[in-house]
């Protein structure tokens, strides 16, 4: 019983760190609609490692690139990478990740991949426009991939006007509550 008490204190020490360096990243992105004192405003979830998923990873081969509108009223482009089947709190769920047409073009970049979701909290303890979490292709061996819902986090949107946050496609709304990642965020904008 100690080794899991032992593990799951270590669990959340790390993604305490990983949410440490989430809001010091906004403070040295030039285009960042929060600064140092809206950082207090941001609020998460307890740490929950049940929500810390393996995931069953069927990679999507010629998928054709389409256009995910943005809560802004366009759109960014984008091409399914993988269909992720998984199980949440005992019940089977799937999302697609997908990979930005634009950043596949960037070396620095080429493996990101981009995991929109909405769930059950949105527009009550989440923001009502869905959450991300960011991967890489680097994330998936031998056809899984795990994915952390303890890092899911609120696009730019969630802050402030005036941005191109990419809604989530209606294939990635699941049915159930995803109560871990960020919260609502506490100020209005």
């Amino acid at each position: 019983m100690l080794g899991l008490k032992c593990f799951g204190q270590d669990y959340k020490s790390r993604l305490m760190t990983y949410r440490e360096k989430y809001k010091n990243d906004f403070l040295t992105d030039q285009n960042s609609p929060l600064k140092k004192d809206d950082l207090q405003f941001l609020q998460f979830f307890d740490a929950d490692s049940t929500y810390k998923v393996e995931a069953h990873a069927e990679l999507l081969t010629d998928a054709p690139a389409f256009i995910i509108p943005s809560f802004s009223g366009t759109g960014k482009q984008y091409v399914p990478y993988a269909l992720l089947k998984f199980t949440v709190k005992g019940k089977p769920q799937q999302l697609t990740i997908y990979r930005s047409a634009t950043l596949a073009k960037i070396p620095q970049y080429a493996d990101y991949l981009f995991l929109p979701f909405t769930d059950e909290t949105n527009g009550k303890e989440t923001y009502g426009g869905g959450r991300y979490i960011d991967m890489t292709t680097g994330d998936f061996k031998n056809g899984t991939v795990i994915i952390d819902f303890n890092k899911a986090y609120n696009p730019y949107c969630a802050y402030s006007g005036g941005y191109n946050c990419p809604k989530p496609p209606g294939e990635n709304n699941l049915s159930i509550d995803i109560s871990v990642g960020e919260k609502v965020y506490g100020k209005q904008h």
